[in-house]
């Protein structure tokens, strides 16, 4: 039979959008650059708005109204929901409805861009075709609260235009006349629209298929570095899952995280306060408990040769004496703190340092142990 697409399904507001946008970006950009060139303003013009849109998803969509991961003031409020709606991705209020069941449903029927339906349909295919009957946007009721996001709801396409395709225009105008309007159009509206909405898309598509999961391999999502770049840190996608309140998604110094950092900013100028982090411990103890349980499963293989055997042993001995150590030091020593200071200041010091000293180690131990879970095949 010949293949036919679920005509009653298409929703053929998003598929028009979402396929003419893609097809100008393909075809109109490339002949327009070919004609009449690419020059410094218009090349700022899709950064800089690229940036605007792609943050007011990450740091407002996303960690704030999806997550609460901090609070903001109303300027950040605004200028995310005006900027998150120049990203044509929807709502707030429906974007963070879809988000938040798929952290509840991950990897199941409910979740929206389920991603064991197939790379297509976490991708792009959930938007392109509609789910009948549409679920309920009873999961934001506190979203509903908000004035400015409901403000945003009840002038959704209009300042989705504005900001997204007749701003652009305008500065483009402003710049070098008409030429210049259908340039910044064309390329800081069109072609910056789809460069960020595939840049989502991707965190829902390839951060559940490719990459590591140091955290937790009880659901698809993974930690990309590559992704992290493209998606102002929103890479590190196994960490937000298992975490997903934390205002960081790249938790250690060195992970690419723009999001983190221009929240963290904003914190200083006093534009957002009350930021929810997880601990060092909590992360750590979640990276021990995981590592161990894939060295155990290891273990299990019957196939396994006698030297990655002895290894895999040696490796989950030390886990556990480090395990130990961390809660007899934390039992006795942290909880203690407070108390221990106002009596022995230098004692209590000396002992949290015992106890710092203690978690390093078994980061130290966890970084081997994934190393040598990598090597594993070769000697098995």
């Amino acid at each position: 039979m010949p293949f036919r697409l679920p005509d009653s399904r298409i929703n053929w507001t998003n598929s028009s959008f979402l396929i003419g946008t893609a097809l100008i970006s393909v075809t109109a950009v490339p002949v327009y650059i070919w004609k009449v060139g690419l020059d410094w303003f218009q090349a700022g013009l899709f950064f800089v708005l690229f940036i605007a849109a792609g943050l007011s998803i990450t740091l407002g969509y996303h960690r704030l109204f999806a997550h609460k991961a901090f609070k903001a003031k109303w300027p950040v409020k605004l200028a995310t929901l005006i900027f998150g709606a120049s990203a044509f991705e929807n709502h707030a209020l429906a974007w963070v409805s879809d988000h938040r069941r798929h952290h509840k449903h991950t990897d199941h029927d409910d979740d929206p861009y389920d991603i064991s339906q197939g790379f297509w349909h976490a991708h792009i295919g959930w938007i392109l075709f509609s789910v009948n009957p549409e679920p309920p946007w009873d999961n934001v009721n506190d979203l509903r609260k908000d004035k400015l996001v409901m403000w945003q709801v009840n002038n959704y396409v209009l300042i989705a235009v504005t900001a997204g395709f007749i701003l652009p225009a305008a500065l483009g105008y402003l710049y070098s006349g008409w030429m210049g309007a259908l340039g910044g159009f064309l390329i800081g509206g069109v072609a910056r629209v789809t460069a960020v909405q595939h840049m989502t898309f991707f965190i829902n598509s390839l951060c559940h298929t490719i990459g590591s999961r140091p955290y937790s391999d009880r659901c698809s999502a993974r930690d990309s570095g590559l992704m992290a770049i493209f998606t102002f840190g929103e890479g590190y996608h196994n960490y937000h899952h298992e975490f997903q309140h934390d205002y960081r998604n790249g938790v250690r110094w060195w992970q690419w995280d723009p999001t983190k950092w221009t929240i963290w900013t904003l914190n200083k100028l006093g534009l957002v306060q009350d930021l929810r982090r997880v601990g060092d411990e909590k992360i750590l103890v979640a990276q021990v408990t995981e590592v161990r349980r894939r060295m155990a499963r290891k273990l299990e293989n019957a196939s396994l040769n006698a030297k990655s055997r002895e290894l895999l042993q040696a490796a989950t001995a030390r886990m556990d004496e480090l395990v130990d150590q961390w809660t007899e030091l934390k039992e006795h020593y942290l909880a203690r703190a407070e108390s221990l200071k106002n009596g022995c200041a230098e004692s209590a010091g000396d002992r949290i340092e015992e106890a710092r000293r203690s978690l390093e180690a078994m980061r130290r131990e966890v970084q081997d142990a994934w190393r040598l879970l990598d090597q594993l095949p070769q000697f098995a």
